[in-house]
This record gives structure tokens, C-alpha cells and sequence, in this order.
């Protein structure tokens, strides 16, 4: 079994190098201190501290009284002498003293480490047990709310977006196969019916060609839309200025040609520095969509347009339509993959699903914002914000 790299790596761990540092640190206090201490008394006033002061001998007959000079003169060699010792004894032991705590300074260090180590050998233990297969799990760490509870908040944070993200993949995936399954399906009973008729005639197999040819191109189609998902999911290659109302104007007359559908459109300069491609496959979602997602046929339908620059300088994207009564709590799920509103409110029943998630994903990219909401009167609103990255245009 192979062992956690905190124990593998031995002296060059983290808990080896805190205990170092702590260790380091003592002995330089340390130090300093014995050295304050040692000039202190070094430059302190002389006393002699010896059990009788010095006999001085004079003549045998009669008291005698010492040259002055003399006596002092021995005083201060003696006390010179004695302070020279006492200072060497107090270098001495400071060094031993020093030595010892040293040692025990190492000790405690170790223990002092690994107890601050604790928390994050547990949250590494912990981490390393979720896999794909448990990203629900969370370090969870309680205490105070300091540096460490903070980075395990973080991981905890990240484990909740990678877990979305797994369950979003998960959901695409069975998606995708799904309706790409559709079709393949399709196509597999249709050439199946024409092949059990022996006496089919060329019309017939004509159409069931033309049928064939259909569910291809609707494959096509999809896969398309997945791949400009994805690249969009992925970010920008390259970066352009793009004036959004340019662009809407040039698709506005082809969404709204022969489809009965009413446009009004207020189209003001709105520059935008991203990506000329999946910009322009924005503006095409949304105004398709405003045009397909609408009411039926024979009935007043119509779209408003608007293009522009918000009070804090952010180009942006409003597009309304008419249409039936949606539930307010339904239009967030627009932006999901293979997500409609019921087929009631389909005007052409050519949509793959993935317009919505190709416009949210368009935005993430450029750094904006999009966001539905319903009419009460029917119909839909959906808002663009990108971020205020271009220069103003002319005319603007």
C-alpha cells in the first residue's frame, strides 16, 4: 500500500520544515537574548563578591597604615580578575543552556507542527477519498473561522461546481444520445418498411429516400449544434469588434420572412469585443427563436428588437415575442440543453434544443449575463448583458 506523501517525503515535509523554522527561530531569540543579557552584566558596576576583603601586611612594630595607591591598585585587579571568571562561567552556561533548549525546542516544535498539521492532513485524507463516484461528500471541517477552515470552504465550494458539472455532462450526454438516437431510428424503419415491400414502386422508394435524406440533414443539424456548444463552452479563440445592432439587422429580415411574424426593432450601436462566429450565432438563436417559439399560425404574432448601451456603459440584447402564457418558474430551464416549453407553444417543430444552451453559453464566454422572463400577457423576454469592452461607434 502506498503510503500519503506527507509521510513519504520525511524530512523535506511540511510538518519537518515548520518544526525547522520554529526550532530556528528560538535559537535566534534566544541567542539575542543570552547576548543582551551578557552585555548587560559585562557593562554593569564591579563588586567583589569574594568572602573577605584583601589583608594588607605592613611592619611587625606598631600599626601601619597601606599606601593608598597600592591598595587600590590590588582591589581593581582583583575584582578584574574576578568578573573575567564570572562572565566566562555565565558564557559558558548560557551556551549549555542554549544547547538544551535547542534540543527541546526541536521536540516541541515537531509536536506544535503536526498539531497545526492535523486539520490538514484530515481535509487531504478526506479529499482523497471522493472520486466521480462521490462528489456529493464534503470536507465539511467546523472550528474557527480561520485560513485553513477557509481553503476547506473553498475545496468544498469547488466539489459542489464539479459536481454540477458532472451532473450537467451526465444529462447531455443522455441527451445527445437520445436525439441523435431519434433520428437513426427513424431512418433504420423507414428503409426497413420500403425493403419488406417487394412491389414498391419508384415513387415510393423515392420518397422513403427523400424521408432518409430529411432525418440526415436533421443530424447534421444537431451535430452542429453540439459542436458550436462546445467551442463556446471551451472560450474565445479570437477576438473582435462586433456592433450588435449590424448584426441583428442583417438577420432580422430573413427570421421574420415569409413567417407572418410582425418585427420592431430599435436597433442603437452596441460594440462588442468577442468573437465574430459565436456572437453571430447568438443573434441567430434568439431571433429564430423569437420567431419559431410563437403563436400559431394565422394569429397576430410579433417581435420586438432591441439593441443598445445601458447607463453603465454595457452593450446588450433585448428580444420580446408574443405567444401563450408560460409559467414564471419554467423559463430559467430554457437555458439547458434539449429543454422546451411543451410543444404548445412551438410555431415549427424544426428546433433541436439547444438553441437556449448555445446563447447562455455564448455569453459565459464573453463575460456577460443572459436572462428570460415571462410576459404576463404571453410570450418571452430575453435580456443579453456583455461586458463594457468596446469603443464607442460611430453614430452612437
Amino acid at each position: 500500500m502506498r503510503l500519503p506523501t506527507w509521510r513519504v517525503r520525511g524530512p523535506h515535509s511540511i510538518r519537518w520544515r515548520l518544526t525547522l523554522l520554529y526550532s530556528a527561530l528560538f535559537v535566534v531569540a534566544g541567542a539575542v537574548l543570552l547576548a543582551f543579557t551578557y552585555v548587560l552584566v559585562a557593562n554593569s558596576e564591579p563588586s567583589l563578591t569574594a568572602g573577605s576583603p584583601p589583608r594588607l601586611t605592613g611592619r611587625a612594630e606598631g600599626p601601619s597604615t597601606p599606601d593608598p595607591p597600592t591598595v587600590a591598585s590590588y582591589v581593581e585587579k582583583r575584582l578584574s580578575v574576578q568578573r573575567s571568571e564570572q562572565l566566562h562561567e555565565l558564557l559558558i552556561e548560557s551556551a549549555l543552556a542554549l544547547a538544551v533548549m535547542t534540543v527541546f525546542s526541536l521536540a516541541l516544535g515537531r509536536l506544535m507542527a503536526g498539531r497545526v498539521l492535523d486539520p490538514l492532513r484530515t481535509m487531504t485524507a478526506a479529499t482523497r477519498r471522493i472520486s466521480a463516484d462521490n462528489l456529493h461528500e464534503r470536507l465539511a471541517v467546523a472550528g474557527p473561522d480561520d485560513e485553513l477552515k477557509a481553503m476547506a470552504d473553498t475545496i468544498d465550494a469547488v466539489l459542489a461546481r464539479l459536481e454540477g458539472a458532472f451532473e450537467a455532462q451526465k444529462a447531455f450526454v443522455a441527451n445527445a444520445s437520445h436525439e441523435l438516437r431519434t433520428p437513426l431510428t427513424f431512418q433504420q424503419a423507414v428503409v426497413d418498411v420500403t425493403l419488406a415491400d417487394p412491389d414498391a414502386s419508384v415513387e415510393a422508394l423515392r420518397a422513403a429516400l427523400l424521408r432518409v435524406r430529411a432525418a440526415g440533414e436533421e443530424q447534421e443539424r444537431m451535430i452542429d449544434a453540439l459542436l458550436t456548444l462546445a467551442r463556446s463552452q471551451r472560450g474565445l479563440e479570437r477576438q473582435e469588434f462586433v456592433d450588435l445592432a449590424a448584426m441583428v439587422r442583417e438577420r432580422l429580415p430573413g427570421a421574420g420572412s415569409g413567417a407572418g411574424v410582425r418585427v420592431e426593432a430599435r436597433l442603437e450601436p452596441a460594440a462588442v469585443l468577442g468573437d465574430p462566429q459565436l456572437i453571430e450565432r447568438l443573434v441567430v438563436n434568439l431571433t429564430d427563436n423569437a420567431v419559431r417559439h410563437n403563436l400559431a399560425e394565422g394569429e397576430a404574432s410579433w417581435v420586438r428588437v432591441w439593441t443598445g448601451v445601458d447607463v453603465m456603459g454595457r452593450p446588450g440584447l433585448r428580444i420580446e415575442n408574443s405567444g401563450p402564457v408560460i409559467p414564471a418558474d419554467q423559463a430559467a430551464g430554457l437555458f439547458q440543453p434539449f429543454r422546451c416549453l411543451g410543444p404548445e407553444r412551438v410555431r415549427k417543430r424544426d428546433g433541436l434544443g439547444l438553441g437556449m444552451s448555445i446563447v447562455a453559453a455564448v455569453v459565459a464566454a464573453h463575460g456577460g449575463w443572459v436572462r428570460a422572463t415571462t410576459r404576463p400577457q404571453g410570450g418571452l423576454t430575453v435580456e443579453v448583458g456583455l461586458p463594457p469592452s468596446a469603443p464607442a461607434l460611430p453614430g452612437g
